[in-house]
């Protein structure tokens, strides 16, 4: 049995970059950071950032295009993929994305439409824009 699943809860290092394929297929790409903090064995306190590079698709893509913005906490489901290419200098290149299926915004919605805190959102292929979830999300009530 194989399993290929993240959860990450981040925040956004900028806006989504939303693209239509020439079949007509919505694609936005994004980056969430995440923090680790930790005490070394000299009780000093470290902090470490990593950037994960996030791709939605189809309705998904969209509503990220909408909604996210650069600086709001997100959380994002999805699966691992690393994608190989061949560079105009003749190199092969990699890079390891995160395909999203999921998302929760975590920042609340402020009285100019835009999210910003913490709170719920539309957010899977689902739900349509505006049908916002009357219940609060916290991130303590996320099951892991």
């Amino acid at each position: 049995m194989d399993l290929n699943k993240v959860m990450i809860i981040g925040n956004m290092t900028r806006d989504p970059e939303v693209r239509t394929t020439p079949n007509g297929k919505s694609v936005a790409s994004f980056s969430v950071a995440t923090n680790r903090v930790w005490t070394d064995a000299n009780g000093q306190k470290q902090k470490q950032a990593e950037f994960h590079n996030v791709v939605f698709w189809a309705k998904l893509a969209e509503i990220a295009g909408q909604y996210l913005k650069k600086g709001q906490k997100v959380y994002v489901e999805g699966r691992m993929q690393t994608r190989e290419w061949t560079g105009q200098d003749g190199v092969k290149r990699y890079r390891t994305e995160i395909i999203g299926e999921n998302m929760i915004m975590l920042s609340a919605k402020q009285g100019g439409g835009e999210w910003s805190g913490a709170g719920s959102a539309p957010t899977t292929a689902e739900e349509a824009p505006g049908e916002v979830a009357e219940e609060e999300i916290k991130v303590e009530d996320i099951p892991f």
